[in-house]
């Protein structure tokens, strides 16, 4: 879901479907201060995601592990518009992330649903996931599945191979921002689902 946004970067006119609803939205937090704006954005109350990965640096002569955004700049926040956009104006570093569409910028939405899917992907910084551009080209289109059992129940996605990866992998895609796959899980786990236009 996404709404449009005037040329020139004025606000969305209001829509009528709800637009005082609380939903997901994409948003960038420039120079890599999405953790910064998580906490600041949770003291003021607001839900927010950054999927995580698991990095190896080295301080002095010991390794160490600690969890850093797996995506630069990225952070999903579950708000209101009107709720939003105070806190945007309060970090002045946090923009939305847009499509361009018939010349018109459209502020990137998520729904619930599929955001709790992504999370249950992004959200396990183990390195079972992998996570991919939404255009790659080497991505085959592919049976919509469920995953059932394991850490993972309950997911939908896309069963993909990717183009020199060994393993088949299930990938939860949030159209035009990023996608997230699955790299361990067993094919009797799956169940076919029908297609959706």
């Amino acid at each position: 879901m996404t709404e449009d946004v005037q040329a020139g970067g004025n606000a969305p006119q209001p829509e009528q479907d709800g637009s005082q609803s609380p939903r997901w939205w994409a948003m960038s937090a420039t120079f890599n201060r999405s953790m910064q704006a998580r906490e600041r954005l949770t003291a003021m109350g607001l839900e927010c995601f950054v999927p995580l990965r698991t990095a190896v640096t080295l301080a002095g002569n010991k390794k160490r592990k600690r969890l850093v955004p797996a995506v630069s700049n990225l952070i999903f926040v579950r708000s209101t518009e009107a709720r939003i956009q105070q806190a945007k104006d309060a970090l002045g570093y946090l923009q939305f992330l847009c499509n361009r569409e018939l010349g018109r910028a459209r502020r990137i939405t998520v729904s619930d649903e599929q955001m709790a899917h992504f999370m249950s992907l992004a959200g396990s910084a183990d390195g079972q996931v992998r996570y991919l551009s939404p255009t790659l080209p080497e991505l085959r289109r592919g049976d919509r599945v469920r995953i059932h059992g394991g850490p993972f129940d309950g997911v939908v996605g896309t069963f993909v191979k990717l183009k020199g990866a060994r393993r088949r992998m299930v990938v939860v895609t949030i159209p035009t921002v990023i996608s997230v796959a699955t790299l361990s899980f067993t094919p009797e786990l799956l169940q076919k689902l029908p297609a959706t236009d």
